[in-house]
């Protein structure tokens, strides 16, 4: 079943966007650390133009480290643009971010000007978590659900700069839908979007591949599994996901293999690479790629 969701507060989103960077000086895109790639909606690009854009990695404390600091190496070298980390291991203070922004946008003489900067980025990327960081106060409305912000807010930084907070927006038509389970599989899109049993199936074929100690670790698996169905059967049958009569619970034990990925259960792993279009891609037709 194609992955698509797009709930209509998104559209009204999007022409609230397009007449906010009529304003705007800076934009700053928040993206999950894991999947940089599939987490970029390709709208903001559209919407931006020539506009300076600072990327923030988030939630890089569930990433591979090292896969990270190839993301950050290839943001920063684009024009115009700057690349900072965010995450438990790394927290984001709000003076690096102004360092940034300040390198970004050219400063004018006047000193009545104000600066304003866009923060976007996709549903469930932690947007609203780090602005109460930066902030050091609650002023945006967070959860582990996607879509919780549904309206803009402006915001003073600090003098002279004021911060634009808006809703997680995806984009109408996810055409790449590799980029789309990725997606999926972090958490981006809601449950009750998907058909969870296909998502769970293919996060694990990847994970399968590339992650085996991982899994190994987390669920006690003494051999690996020949397949998929071996391995979520497995899992089912030691994590409590068996219905009556012993069958397997395909829902839960996707569900459950899902929000260990989500929670960095499973340690620090990354679904992408700047130099791969997706490493899920490497399994069969339908599968989870990187």
């Amino acid at each position: 079943m194609p992955i698509s969701w797009y709930p209509g507060h998104m559209h009204k989103a999007r022409k609230q966007l397009t007449a906010s960077m009529r304003d705007t000086d800076l934009v700053i895109e928040v993206l999950d650390a894991r999947a940089p790639r599939a987490s970029s909606n390709p709208l903001l690009a559209e919407l931006r133009g020539s506009l300076p854009c600072l990327r923030i990695l988030n939630k890089a404390d569930l990433a591979d480290p090292a896969v990270t600091r190839l993301w950050q190496q290839y943001y920063s070298v684009q024009p115009h643009s700057r690349c900072l980390l965010n995450g438990l291991d790394v927290p984001l203070t709000r003076q690096a971010l102004m360092k940034a922004c300040r390198q970004l946008v050219e400063q004018s003489s006047d000193p009545a000007r104000r600066y304003q900067i866009l923060i976007t980025g996709i549903p469930n990327v932690g947007k609203s978590t780090l602005m109460n960081q930066l902030l050091a106060r609650k002023i945006a409305k967070t959860g582990n659900e996607p879509a919780v912000t549904k309206g803009q807010q402006r915001v003073k930084l600090e003098a002279g700069w004021f911060i634009v907070d808006t809703p997680g927006m995806m984009w109408p038509r996810l055409e790449d839908q590799l980029a789309a389970c990725r997606l999926a599989a972090l958490g981006s899109i809601r449950n009750t979007a998907l058909d969870l049993e296909e998502i769970g199936w293919q996060t694990a074929e990847f994970l399968l591949a590339d992650f085996y100690p991982q899994l190994a670790s987390r669920y006690q698996l003494k051999q690996r599994p020949a397949g998929v169905e071996e391995l979520l059967t497995g899992i089912a049958a030691t994590h409590g996901c068996l219905a009556r009569g012993g069958h397997v619970d395909w829902h839960r034990v996707s569900e459950l293999l899902l929000d260990d990925l989500r929670s960095g259960r499973l340690g620090r792993i990354s679904l992408e690479t700047p130099s791969h279009n997706s490493d899920m891609d490497r399994t069969d037709q339908g599968e989870l790629t990187t």
